[in-house]
């Protein structure tokens, strides 16, 4: 079995630190404000690669992997990855561990899958983590975790299940906030899909609809050593949370084992220490390596750099920023990766003149971006649209998002069923801060359509990530060469709002590559994303089929002054 002391091996937190330049310069507060570059000659920059600054700097935020771009597979629709899960799992030979929301408790053909490998190959472990609220919400009915009871009862100590339990959720929140709701207050959200040497990141969950029908991203990454990183990442997360264990006495068929059990503080009882606890688990885990210091790389045009993030604010805190006015440095202290390495990337698009016409695409289902993440985007729009649209159909810069007949709340019964109206409210709030900040030439909204959920053939969106395609560049020759293809990334579990940054348990990597295959890859990626979305203005979201009434607005309203997020 995966060793409990695995995050042991991990070398401690580490601080950088960064240039504070005047007030006056910068047009938002940033929590995260990044560092500009150490002038060079401009000889020297002009023959370094464009993203060398960047990756400088995210150096110095999290670990970084060196992998061979050919070893980056891209898959690019909910039945193959299910089929892409079975035929791995079933090629297993040492390792499967798999961190998800939840498996859908429906999910017999799944699980049946791990039984028959288990049973072929008795060298094999299974370790499983789910979400404690999402994976029991229907208990004493069928539940995820009554699904997973029977393998950890019939093969023993070489299949481990465990559920995280917020430690947002306890006191008052725990005993009256019904379920369901109460998965509002935080969950363990990470997905990591991973068997011997691969490792498989994605925004899918493990059931029917991400397996048939809802659309999302999956990167598969071949790579022992990118592999063995997120198996201590899930270790550890798995140390801190319940155990299932089966149970004849209950009607479900377990019951969950507090961590208590092996003298650790309970989430529920103990949040505070337990939070304690697991920062001195987790940080030392996910922040950069002291070899990155010892041993810099410079990016270059044949080098893929795949940073691993994560976003644990919920168990990590806030970063602290201790300024020394006398020395006009501030010492920046991170506890979480995904947020400040994504401000360092769009901070170097707004201010970076290699990279300030660079072009950009995010998409998330669930259209709630993190204020500040929305700022920086913002600002990290080219300088002319002229130079970048050419005939002015497309504009440079995309958002997509699901419309409400494309979200998974979309019919829903009860307070649920208006999550697709508050979405719309959400994106015409961002439509609005688009014209405000005089971006209308370069943004535009997309929402992703096909079909209606719940009728045949109907589809969910449920994809997340960003997409950074470089200008057109000046070779050798002294000719202009348009780029193959985004050549950065960022793939995982994060849907970039409040809550992942706040509340949740997120994990992803940000993909930096010079190689032109995989940039094609990630080319068409998006190109598949974005053929069944259309553009949504502001004039379509105040259709009368688009209002927002009275109740979804205050719903929304009293959620966030309780501490939740959507």
């Amino acid at each position: 079995m995966f060793s409990r002391g695995a995050a042991t091996r991990a070398l401690r937190q580490c601080s950088c630190i960064r240039q504070v330049r005047p007030a006056g310069i910068r047009t938002a507060t940033r929590r995260h404000a990044s560092t500009a570059s150490v002038p060079v000659p401009a000889s020297v920059a002009a023959k370094a690669h464009p993203w060398a600054g960047v990756t400088t700097q995210i150096d110095n935020v999290a670990p970084r992997f060196e992998v061979d771009a050919s070893q980056i597979e891209i898959i690019d629709s909910p039945t193959a990855f299910y089929e892409t899960l079975k035929a791995k799992i079933r090629g297993a030979k040492r390792r499967i561990y798999l961190s998800t929301l939840y498996i859908g408790k429906t999910e017999k053909e799944f699980v049946d899958t791990l039984r028959h490998a288990l049973e072929k190959n008795p060298t094999l472990q299974v370790s499983i983590l789910t979400d404690y609220l999402r994976g029991t919400r229907e208990d004493p009915d069928p539940s995820c975790a009554s699904l997973l009871a029977p393998l950890v009862r019939d093969f023993g100590d070489r299949v481990k299940v465990c559920m995280f339990h917020t430690p947002n959720l306890s006191g008052w929140k725990k005993k009256r906030m019904p379920k369901r709701i109460n998965e509002g207050w935080g969950l363990q959200h990470m997905k990591l899909y991973g068997f011997d040497d691969e490792i498989m990141l994605s925004g899918a969950n493990l059931s029917d609809d991400y397996f048939t029908n809802r659309l999302d991203r999956y990167h598969l990454f071949k790579s022992k050593e990118l592999t063995d990183f997120y198996a201590d990442l899930h270790e550890a997360v798995t140390e801190i949370s319940y155990d299932l264990v089966p149970s004849d006495e209950r009607p479900g068929g377990f019951e969950l084992q507090s961590s208590m059990h092996r003298g650790l503080p309970d989430p529920v009882w103990h949040p505070q220490r337990f939070k304690r606890h697991a920062k001195q688990l987790l940080e030392p885990l996910i922040h950069k390596r002291a070899r990155q210091k010892m041993f810099p790389v410079e990016f270059a045009e044949n080098k893929t750099f795949v940073y691993p993030l994560a976003q644990f604010d919920i168990l990590l805190g806030q970063p602290r920023n201790m300024g020394v006015p006398m020395l006009g440095y501030e010492v920046a202290t991170y506890t979480s990766t995904e947020k400040p390495a994504l401000t360092k990337l769009l901070t170097a698009l707004a201010e970076d003149e290699r990279l300030r016409n660079a072009r950009w695409t995010f998409t998330a289902g669930y259209f709630n971006i993190d204020p500040e993440i929305c700022e920086q985007l913002l600002e990290a729009t080219p300088r002319s649209n002229a130079l970048i649209a050419g005939d002015g159909v497309e504009k440079p810069c995309t958002v997509i998002t699901a419309s409400p007949w494309a979200n998974g709340f979309y019919g829903s019964s009860g307070i649920s069923g208006m999550l697709p109206a508050a979405y719309t409210l959400l994106s015409r709030r961002f439509l609005k801060q688009v014209t405000k900040a005089g971006k209308d030439d370069m943004i535009q909204l997309k929402e992703w359509r096909k079909g209606t959920v719940g009728e045949p053939d109907g589809f969910t969106y449920h994809a997340k990530g960003i997409w950074i395609t470089l200008p057109a560049q000046t070779n050798d020759q002294a000719q202009v060469e348009e780029e193959a293809g985004p050549s950065v990334t960022l793939v995982g579990s994060s849907n970039y709002t409040k809550r992942s940054y706040g509340l949740d348990l997120e994990v992803g990597a940000l993909v930096v590559t010079g190689d032109e295959a995989l940039k094609r890859k990630l080319k068409a990626e998006v190109a598949w994303l974005e053929k069944d979305a259309t553009v949504t203005t502001q004039d379509d979201l105040r259709k009368v089929e688009r209002r927002v009434g009275a109740r979804v607005r205050a719903a929304l309203w009293l959620v966030e002054r309780l501490g939740g997020a959507l």
